[in-house]
């Protein structure tokens, strides 16, 4: 049965929709917690018919369980063009199996994404989002979580820059002729093996050392992909987040915000319109060629 909490006041708001009841429960108690006004927590089917008749709400919550293809088509698309237009910003908590099917239809800025995540996680997440709509942060753990975000966003634009300007330096040192399209000669010296050898060198790593002590998603996820474009293959946002090699919800930031940069490229899949694939842009399939060219001319590739 439906939950409903309403009542006036500054606080932020936010609507809760989760089928389990210990769900809602608990997404309740965090938004509470971190000072905010639970209007409403119902299940997720009666969510589009409770949005349509919501003036006004700062945040939607929506935790999302397994079902047949395509049941959360509708509500994702008006989360998607809710957060675009600014009405709302959203948190989505899934499952690993609904990465692809979530990742395909969802784009809008506002929206967190978190996978399998902890009660910890959500309340963060819930905390960043209500921040972000009244521009502002009450509690020092949503504090050091926003401090976090910026540092990844920095983090990631540091790595577009140094991946841009490793292109020019290639060029200078003739690894990369001036003016070679992508996949021109560059590439060509570049088998996938020697690449997949590298990712299984960094993850031999983690039977001898704390995964955590080396964990790299960026440079994991562009090895990947590195990969995948020499042989030709495509990669799902799900398989992406496992080579990333951390929790899923860490690697679907990362995602979020290499693509961002321009880093990685959305492309459709033309057979499902449920699953997004991610590659390497050009330019950072081009810094990566001159650095594995940079590195077999060192005698450094294995």
């Amino acid at each position: 049965m439906a939950e409903a909490i309403a009542g006036w006041g500054t606080e932020p708001s936010i609507l809760i929709f989760a089928d389990r009841e210990h769900d809602r429960a608990a997404a309740a108690a965090a938004a509470r917690g971190i000072g905010a006004r639970v209007i409403g927590a119902e299940p997720v089917a009666d969510a589009l018919d409770r949005l349509g008749r919501q003036a006004n709400v700062d945040t939607v919550y929506i935790e999302l369980c397994d079902g047949p293809a395509g049941s959360y088509d509708r509500l994702l698309d008006w989360t998607d063009q809710a957060t675009r237009d600014g009405a709302a910003a959203a948190v989505l908590s899934m499952p690993h199996s609904l990465i692809d099917e979530v990742w395909a239809r969802v784009e809008g800025p506002g929206i967190t994404l978190l996978c399998d995540a902890g009660a910890e996680e959500r309340a963060a997440a819930l905390a960043l989002a209500l921040a972000r709509r009244r521009h502002k942060v009450h509690d020092r753990s949503v504090e050091a979580e926003a401090e976090r975000l910026r540092r990844l966003s920095e983090e990631v634009a540091r790595i577009a820059g140094a991946l841009a300007d490793l292109t020019d330096s290639a060029r200078s040192a003739g690894y990369l002729p001036q003016g070679a399209p992508p996949d021109a000669d560059g590439e060509a010296e570049i088998d996938a093996d020697s690449v997949r050898n590298l990712i299984r060198i960094r993850r031999l790593r983690d039977q001898f050392f704390a995964r955590e002590l080396f964990a790299d998603p960026a440079w994991d996820m562009l090895l990947d992909l590195m990969a995948a474009r020499l042989e030709q293959s495509r990669v799902a946002v799900s398989s992406l987040c496992i080579a990333a090699a951390v929790p899923a919800t860490t690697a679907l930031r990362w995602i979020r915000a290499l693509t961002e940069q321009g880093l990685f490229a959305r492309r459709a899949d033309p057979a499902d319109g449920r699953r997004v694939f991610i590659e390497l842009s050009d330019a950072a399939a081009e810094a990566l060629a001159a650095y594995f060219r940079a590195a077999r001319q060192m005698g450094l590739l294995i």
